[in-house]
C-alpha cells in the first residue's frame, strides 16, 4: 500500500545471429545499418504488504578495379573438404556482439568441442541492480566466463532472476553482458537466460509512460516518480535503447529446472496470471503489450509484493500453493535481500541496515521449499551466483 501519492506498492534472449556459413580463422566486421532508438510514445511487512525501498540504499574503394593475377602467383591450395557428416550449424558457430559505440558487428567462429551428453550444470544469479563489477567478478568466480568477459562455460545453463538496474552504477552495462552471454552460451551448446523483475517493469513503465497519471490505492502516481524513488539511474534511462527496451519486454516471468521453479520474487501473485507457466508468460506478454499504463503499473505492483514464504506457518503453505500449481519441488526466487527475511536490518521507517556483511550464500527457508538469492548487494551484501541443486 501506499504511504503518499508517490509512494509505491511494490517496490531476447538475443540468439546468437547466424550469416551464411563460411570457414575462417579471422574476424570480419560487417556493416550493419544504424538505427536511432524509436522514442516510446514502502514499508514492508507481512501478508504480502508491499515494501518502500527508499528504506535500504540504493545500490558497430568501393569500385576499386581488382588487379590481374601475377604469372608468377603460385595457384591456390584447393579448399579443404568438410568431413562427411559436417553440419556447419552444429559447430564453427557465429558470436556476435557490439564491437563498441560504431556502427560495426563483430563476427568470430569459434570452433566447438562435441558437446557433453545431456544439459550442462544449472547456475541461477540473483538481484544484479547495475552493480557489473561485481557480477563479473561472481561469474569469473564461477568460471562462467573469463578475463575478457566472454562465456566460457560451454554447454553450462544459466539463469538470472530479474532486477539488472536501478540502485547501482552500471544497470544498461549489466543488460548488455547478459545480452550477449545469450548469443555466446548458445554458441557453445548451452544457454545464458532471464527472468523479468519488477525493476524491469519499472523501467519499461518509467520510458514508456513517463509522468503519465496511474490508478494506485493512495491516489495517483507515476512510473517516472516511482522508478526514481525506486532508484532509478539518470544515467541508465539514458543509455536505455529500443533494443534493451525489447529484449526486457520478452522475458519470461517462471521458469520450471530440473525440478526449480524460477522466480524473480517471493510472492503467490504469479497464480493470478495463470494455471501454468505457460499461461503466466504468455499473459504478462500479452498484457504488456496493450501497452497500457494502468495494466503495466498493475503488473509493476503484483510482482512488487514480497514476503509470502517468510511466516513460519503461512510460508510453507504458500510455496506448495505454488508447486502445486507449478510443479517442482523447490522456488528459487531473488527480490527479497536476504537481510530483511533473516531480520538482520533495521525497520523500514528508515534505520541503518544492520548485518548484510554476514550473508556468504542463498538461504534457505520454508522448511526447505523456498531459496532466497537476493544477498542484499545494494546494502553492501553480497552478490549471489551459484550452481543447483544446492546442498542445504
Amino acid at each position: 500500500m501506499y504511504g503518499s501519492a508517490t509512494v509505491v506498492e511494490g517496490s531476447m534472449t538475443q540468439g546468437a545471429g547466424q550469416g551464411p556459413a563460411m570457414r575462417t580463422e579471422t574476424l570480419r566486421d560487417f556493416r550493419v545499418p544504424v538505427t536511432e532508438p524509436a522514442p516510446y510514445a514502502v514499508s514492508a511487512g507481512l501478508d504480502g504488504a508491499a515494501p518502500v525501498y527508499g528504506a535500504y540504499p540504493a545500490y558497430y574503394d568501393e569500385g576499386a578495379a581488382v588487379p590481374p593475377r601475377p604469372d608468377y602467383a603460385p595457384d591456390p591450395e584447393p579448399e579443404e573438404e568438410d568431413p562427411e557428416g559436417y553440419t556447419p550449424t552444429h559447430r564453427d558457430l557465429p558470436i556476435i556482439g557490439r564491437s563498441g559505440p560504431g556502427d560495426t558487428v563483430q563476427v568470430q567462429y569459434v570452433p566447438q568441442d562435441t558437446a557433453a551428453a545431456g544439459p550442462g550444470p544449472l547456475y541461477v544469479v540473483g538481484d544484479v541492480h547495475g552493480y557489473l563489477d561485481e557480477l563479473v567478478t561472481e561469474l569469473q568466480a564461477q568460471n562462467l566466463i573469463d578475463a575478457d568477459h566472454h562465456w566460457s562455460a560451454g554447454n553450462a545453463r544459466l539463469w538470472f532472476l530479474g532486477d539488472f538496474t536501478d540502485r547501482g552504477p552500471d544497470g544498461i552495462g549489466v543488460i548488455d553482458l547478459v545480452m550477449r552471454l545469450s548469443a555466446e552460451a548458445a554458441a557453445s551448446g548451452g544457454y545464458c537466460k532471464a527472468l523479468m523483475g519488477n525493476h524491469e517493469l519499472l523501467l519499461i513503465g518509467a520510458k514508456r509512460f513517463g509522468d503519465t497519471p496511474v490508478s494506485s490505492g493512495a491516489g495517483t502516481a507515476t512510473f517516472q516518480a516511482a522508478w526514481l524513488l525506486n532508484g532509478g539511474q539518470r544515467t541508465d534511462m539514458e543509455r536505455l535503447e529500443d533494443v534493451h527496451l525489447q529484449w526486457m519486454s520478452r522475458l519470461d516471468a517462471a521458469v520450471l529446472e530440473d525440478g526449480h521453479l524460477l522466480l524473480h520474487s517471493d510472492t503467490t501473485a504469479y497464480l493470478d496470471y495463470g494455471d501454468s507457466i505457460e499461461d503466466v508468460n504468455d499473459t504478462v506478454h500479452e498484457l504488456l503489450n496493450r501497452n497500457d499504463a494502468d495494466i503495466t503499473w498493475d503488473l509493476f505492483r503484483k510482482f512488487t509484493k514480497r514476503f509470502a514464504f517468510r511466516d513460519e506457518e503461512t510460508g510453507p503453505q504458500a510455496v506448495r500453493e505454488l508447486l502445486d500449481t507449478y510443479g517442482g519441488g523447490r522456488v528459487v526466487h531473488g527480490h527479497s535481500p536476504i537481510p530483511y527475511l533473516l531480520g538482520e536490518v533495521g525497520t523500514e521507517d528508515g534505520d541503518e541496515p544492520r548485518g548484510p556483511e554476514s550473508v556468504d550464500g542463498p538461504h534457505v527457508y520454508a522448511q526447505g521449499l523456498a531459496i532466497a538469492m537476493d544477498g542484499g548487494v545494494t546494502m553492501a551484501g553480497k552478490l549471489l551466483v551459484v550452481q543447483l541443486p544446492l546442498n542445504d
